[in-house]
C-alpha cells in the first residue's frame, strides 16, 4: 500500500492552547495587554500552572501553523494536508494528535522525550485574547527531521508548503528551486521583534505572505518603516523584497480582524486591494482566538484547490467567521463547504 502523497505540507510550533475567560485579573497580575501575543518570560511562566488549578480552561490544538493546517484540512479533501513540528513525549502531545485525527490533519511529529509540550495560555477578556506562549520542546525542532526518509518524501511530494516565520529556511529553499509555492504566515508580533535575522533568511524564497495588522506592524517597527499604521505601504514593503524565483511575483495578505484585508502584489505594488469583510452581529462572536490562522488555513486550501487568490481571500473570510463563533481556533461539524 502506498503512502499517502499530501497536497500542503506545513511546519510549525505544536502548541496546546489553555484557554481561561473572564481574565481581567490575570491581565493585572502578569501584566499583559487584552489583545496581544508573547512569549513567556520568566515572570509569567506561573501563568500555566494557575490557571489550571485555579480557573476554569478548555484545551484546544494551537500554534499558528497546525491551527492553518488543520483549517487547509478542514477545507480539501481527505490526505491533503500534513503537519511536522516537535512535541514532547506527554498526554498534550496525545490531545494534538486526537484534535489533528477528528480533523483530517495527518502528523509526522519530532518526539523529545522528556521535554513538555508546547502550551500557550489564551486570557479571554470579552472578545478580546491575549496570548502567552512557551515553546517548550518546539523550540527543540531538530532539522536533522526534514532529512528523514519519510518527512522528506513528504516535503518532496508536496505542492505547496507553509511555515511558521522562523522555521528551517532548507524547506523554504527547496521549495523555491524545485518551482513550488512557498507560503509563510508570520504568526505573532514576537517573531518580527526577536527572530528578525530568520525572517529576512526565508523572505526570498516567500511565494506568500501571510499575517495581521498586528504582526505586518511589528515587522514594520523591526524594519525601521516610518509608518507603522499605514498597512498597504508595509505590505508593499514586503511584497518588493528581493526574491530568489523571480518568475513568481511575491504576494502579501494582511487581515485586520473585522476590517478589511489588504493584499498586494509585486507586480503591481502600488495599487493594493481591499476586501471587505462580512460583519457579524456583537452576539455571534464568541472567541477570536485562532480566527486569523483560521483565515490563513482557508486562504491556502483554496490555492491549493486551484482557486484564484481573491477566491481565496474569500474563503479566508468565510473560515475565520466560522473560527469566532466556537471556543478556540475550531471548526464546525459536521463540515461546512467553504469552497
Amino acid at each position: 500500500m502506498s503512502e499517502p502523497s499530501y497536497a500542503l505540507f506545513c511546519m510549525g510550533n505544536p502548541l496546546l492552547d489553555i484557554q481561561v475567560t473572564n481574565g481581567e485579573e490575570l491581565l493585572k497580575k502578569y501584566n499583559l495587554n487584552a489583545n496581544d501575543a508573547i512569549l513567556a518570560d520568566d515572570k509569567r511562566l506561573p501563568i500555566y500552572d494557575e490557571i489550571v488549578k485555579e480557573h476554569k480552561v478548555v484545551y484546544v490544538a494551537g500554534g499558528a501553523a497546525q491551527n492553518a493546517a488543520r483549517g487547509a484540512a478542514y477545507v480539501l479533501p481527505p490526505d491533503s494536508v500534513v503537519y511536522t513540528g516537535c512535541v514532547g513525549g506527554d498526554d498534550l502531545a496525545e490531545q494534538l494528535r486526537a484534535a489533528n485525527k477528528r480533523e483530517g490533519l495527518a502528523e509526522a511529529y519530532l518526539v523529545e522525550k522528556g521535554a513538555q509540550t508546547g502550551a500557550c495560555a489564551v486570557v479571554i477578556t470579552g472578545h478580546h485574547r491575549s496570548l502567552v506562549t512557551t515553546l517548550r520542546a518546539a523550540e527543540k525542532f531538530n532539522k536533522a527531521h526534514l532529512s528523514t526518509p519519510q518527512v522528506a518524501r513528504l516535503i518532496d511530494n508536496a505542492k505547496f508548503s507553509t511555515l511558521k516565520a522562523i522555521s528551517s529556511p532548507m524547506v523554504s529553499k527547496k521549495a523555491s528551486d524545485n518551482g513550488k509555492v512557498f507560503a509563510l504566515n508570520l504568526s505573532a508580533p514576537f517573531i518580527a521583534q526577536f527572530f528578525k535575522v530568520q525572517l529576512e533568511q526565508v523572505f526570498p524564497y516567500c511565494d506568500i505572505v501571510i499575517g495581521n495588522e498586528s504582526e505586518a506592524a511589528a515587522w514594520a517597527s523591526a524594519a525601521g518603516l516610518s509608518n507603522k499604521d499605514d498597512i498597504p505601504a508595509i505590505a508593499k514593503s514586503i511584497a518588493t523584497l528581493p526574491k530568489s524565483n523571480a518568475s513568481r511575483p511575491r504576494t502579501v495578505v494582511i487581515t485586520q480582524g473585522a476590517d478589511s484585508t489588504i493584499l498586494v502584489t509585486a507586480t503591481d505594488p502600488d495599487k493594493p486591494q481591499i476586501f471587505p469583510v462580512s460583519r457579524l452581529e456583537e452576539g455571534q462572536i464568541v472567541d477570536t482566538n485562532g480566527a486569523g490562522d483560521a483565515f490563513a488555513g482557508g486562504f491556502l486550501g483554496a490555492l491549493v484547490s486551484g482557486r484564484s487568490v481573491e477566491e481565496a481571500i474569500l474563503a479566508g473570510h468565510k473560515l475565520g467567521a466560522m473560527c469566532v463563533q466556537l471556543v478556540g481556533p475550531q471548526y464546525l461539524w459536521p463540515k461546512v463547504a467553504i469552497l
